[in-house]
């Protein structure tokens, strides 16, 4: 691979926002990808819509605080904020026409499968009497116009929605008179699509938004208009949490008012049908007060394609990936105490290759066994339905101490964790909202039992939440163990969750903010050193984001030592690789499948004798330094090896990895002639059939 001339070995950084855009375009590269099954390339245009959304809420809310505080010239930035919204909206615009084209192509290799996405205007006589009657019966009743003309000002929107934008003619002695009215798109079960009856092998489908479209005519009769016409317009609120803190009033009570107030956030974007008349458009961002640096975004016929991500499989599942069944872990088979398991051995689990329910079998062993006395865990985003939760509220109708740190603002999961902390403590769980100032991101778990007199404890250190929905399209990793000197530390961990105190550093534990920063430029340093006396010297780094400054400075020094780097970074990738004289010993490459790759895993050659990290932390200032975060050092041999199989596979994908490089390409690494093709999910889901094959022949 060509590597690019600098003009100076001087230490360069890739913007986060502009690495992320990159990011969902590897999403949208899924869409585009003829390898994947249809359906799911319409759900991975649903996953670039819900990503898109979620980062003008987010992100491009933070850089317009930031910009207005630049033109105040209260704070100079390392990046201009204006110039990074202005790259912004120029990439936005080229990704939407790509994203509009792609749709228009794919509802073409739809009907080549029979199966068509109908708009209002091409159903037939049956199709439109059912689709009139679905209207009647389901939505009509959760319609509510709003006329603009009669008020004197418009309703907040929500960011959540769509609405129709319609326009209202009627003839009059001067000409014709329009009217407008405003129809949010109600939430209907299923969500979006209507499914009509089959016609031999043809399958249809319409959209909500065209149902109420098609019905108009009957909402609006009693006035008597000559035409009417619809446009859809969706706005994109600051979805940051404004935290007010009085001192009258707990974490909780101001998580709560500030979630409410969240939907009426500054407007970030504006999306409508560009289709929409000239006059309207001015109408409606005059009557939203839209501001000239706002981003007003013309876009096609349909909004909120995240709705898409649930597009219905209609019976086709040869258009569908293939549903792999999570393997079972072969030493936790039915039947088996988890507990028994863990006295002889780690245990490593690593979903949705190998199956979460072993966690939960975990906590609901701890909550009926006449030994346990307590029960410790930390939750940041949970199942909406959690039979986690549900484990530890049993846990503590039998009598079991159990105490929970619950984080009460994971983004966008601030309600759901509300209300399980009020349903804990009502069953009389202990709950700890987090600590001061810090968002608690560790994912830990430890269960104190005490047999003949004797204190046993187990524990669990995680990559990922304890939430067995997304634990079906995560990837992650947890590590089970009674090993006397992690579990002290975990419980040592808990200690400082409940008292605030200060804690020294730990062994086999590194927590954030305290000395995880401190901890990696110190394993950084180790492999410098040995790459200068010619030992073995390699990091091997896996995370969802690595932005964090003074850490990639230091891994460009690593790599001017001689140590090589490789990292798998999914998401923001902000270090710039395999330049001349900068990081000729860098390579960084995205895994983009069927799974979302989440676990963060460390591995350092240390000279022949690897060490190897997992954890909650991502290399970013925010995890370092503003958040609690656990990474666990590995000691168990078998499960090292593992972890260094699954990262080798990883490395080796030639089908779904792509190359992170300075121009943003998003080039797949290519197959070279002769070689295997691999495609590292559906390898590692082989390399665990084969683990657990091996394991249950060995026990035989």
């Amino acid at each position: 691979m060509k590597k690019e001339k600098v003009k100076s070995p001087k230490y360069k950084r890739i913007h986060r926002d502009l690495s992320w855009l990159s990011f969902n375009e590897r999403v949208l590269q899924e869409a585009e990808d003829i390898r994947v099954p249809l359906i799911e390339r319409l759900r991975f245009l649903g996953i670039y819509s819900n990503n898109q959304d979620e980062f003008f809420r987010v992100r491009v809310a933070t850089l317009k605080r930031m910009a207005r505080i630049e033109k105040l010239q209260m704070k100079e930035f390392e990046f201009s904020p204006t110039k990074i919204i202005h790259q912004i909206q120029k990439k936005v615009l080229v990704l939407k026409n790509r994203f509009d084209e792609l749709y228009l192509d794919l509802l073409q290799e739809c009907k080549k499968e029979n199966i068509f996405i109908l708009n209002e205007k091409e159903l037939n006589a049956t199709q439109g009497a059912l689709v009139k009657r679905f209207f009647i019966q389901q939505v009509r009743s959760k319609l509510f116009p709003i006329m603009i003309d009669q008020v004197k000002k418009l309703p907040v929107l929500s960011d959540k929605s769509i609405y129709l934008a319609v326009a209202l003619t009627k003839k009059n002695g001067n000409g014709f008179a329009s009217n407008y009215s405003l129809i949010e798109v109600p939430d209907i079960n299923p969500l979006r699509f209507f499914v009509l009856p089959e016609s031999g092998d043809k399958k249809f489908v319409i959209l909500l938004d065209d149902v109420i479209r098609y019905n108009l005519p009957q909402i609006f009769q009693m006035m008597d208009y000559d035409s009417i016409e619809s446009y859809t317009i969706k706005i994109t609120r600051d979805a940051e949490l404004e935290l007010d803190m009085d001192l009258s009033q707990s974490l909780l009570e101001v998580i709560q008012k500030s979630v409410k107030k969240r939907g009426k956030g500054e407007p970030v974007r504006f999306i409508y049908d560009a289709e929409m008349p000239v006059a309207m458009l001015d109408f409606f961002s005059k009557k939203m007060k839209l501001q000239k640096g706002d981003a007003i975004i013309p876009g096609a016929r349909y909004h909120n394609f995240k709705d898409f991500m649930n597009f219905p499989d209609l019976g086709r599942n040869d258009l569908c990936y293939k549903k792999d069944i999570p393997i079972a872990h072969p030493l936790l088979l039915a039947g088996k105490s988890v507990f028994s398991v863990l006295q002889k051995k780690d245990i490593m689990l690593h979903p949705p290759y190998q199956s979460f329910d072993h966690i939960i079998d975990f906590l609901r062993e701890a909550a009926i066994r006449s030994s346990v006395t307590h029960i410790y865990m930390s939750l940041y985003r949970v199942a909406k339905d959690s039979s986690v939760v549900m484990a530890l509220i049993n846990a503590a109708r039998n009598g079991k101490n159990v105490t929970v740190v619950m984080e009460l603002q994971a983004r966008f999961d601030e309600e759901n964790n509300i209300f399980y902390a009020h349903q804990m403590e009502e069953e009389g769980v202990k709950v700890i909202f987090g600590l001061n100032n810090l968002k608690v991101h560790a994912k830990l778990c430890l269960v104190v039992d005490i047999e003949n007199r004797k204190q046993k404890q187990y524990g669990i250190v995680g990559t990922g939440n304890y939430n067995e929905n997304t634990a079906k399209v995560y990837t992650d990793i947890f590590l089970l163990t009674a090993k006397p000197e992690i579990t002290k530390e975990i419980k040592q961990v808990f200690t400082f969750f409940e008292n605030q105190f200060a804690v020294t550093p730990y062994k086999n534990l590194i927590l954030a903010p305290m000395y995880m920063r401190q901890k990696l430029k110190q394993l950084i340093s180790r492999e410098m050193k040995n790459a200068k006396v010619g030992k073995q010297a390699e990091i091997f780094i896996k995370v969802n984001n690595l932005a964090d400054s003074a850490i990639i400075k230091k891994l460009y020094n690593a790599g001017k030592a001689g140590v090589k780097v490789r990292l798998i970074v999914r998401s923001v990738c902000s270090i710039v690789t395999e330049v001349n004289n900068l990081s000729d010993n860098i390579q960084a490459r995205s895994i983009l499948d069927k799974f979302l790759e989440h676990p963060r895993i460390f591995m350092f050659a240390n000279g022949g004798k690897s060490e190897i990290f997992i954890g909650s932390a991502d290399i970013m200032e925010r995890n370092l330094d503003f958040r609690v975060e656990v990474m666990l050092k590995v000691l168990d041999e078998e499960i090292k090896k593992q972890i260094t199989d699954i990262m080798e596979l990883q490395w080796k994908d030639n089908m779904k990895a792509r190359n992170l490089s300075l121009q943003y390409l998003n080039e797949y690494i290519p197959h070279e002639k002769g070689t295997e093709l691999i495609r590292s999910q559906k390898a590692i889901y082989d390399y665990f059939t084969n683990y657990f094959d091996n394991t249950v022949n060995q026990a035989h």
